[in-house]
């Protein structure tokens, strides 16, 4: 896993421009002023899931962040990212009831009892 964590950070670096005068920080979306929030979101419109990118750290966790230059700082901006568990809920246990679900037998003998009352 820091394999992946130091190609990130190589990645991180070939994205940002090569002046390397500029200071490069990781921040969170929440840390940064309500000016250059503002300006993450008018650089991003439609969303960032187009852009982000997941940051693995040596110890198994994870974040994504998004690219954000300013003149002065190279940032890598923390996205708060809700990621959907899958568990077996019993959701979909008694989904249809079972008046609902009738097995081909069923159906058959219900076929052959109309056949028989349309004849008589």
């Amino acid at each position: 896993m820091y394999v992946n964590f130091a190609y990130t950070c190589r990645k991180f670096r070939d994205i940002m421009t090569p002046n390397n005068t500029k200071k490069r920080l990781v921040t969170s979306f929440n840390n940064l002023s309500a000016e250059l929030q503002q300006a993450v979101k008018e650089l991003y419109p439609r969303g960032f899931t187009e852009v982000m990118t997941r940051i693995d750290k040596p110890n198994g966790d994870f974040f994504y962040v998004v690219p954000f230059e300013t003149e002065e700082i190279s940032y890598l901006v923390k996205i708060d990212v809700k990621i959907d568990e899958v568990g077996d809920d019993g959701v979909d246990d008694d989904f249809f009831g079972d008046d609902d679900l009738k097995g081909a037998d069923d159906l058959q003998e219900e076929a052959n009892q109309l056949a028989d009352d349309d004849m008589e």
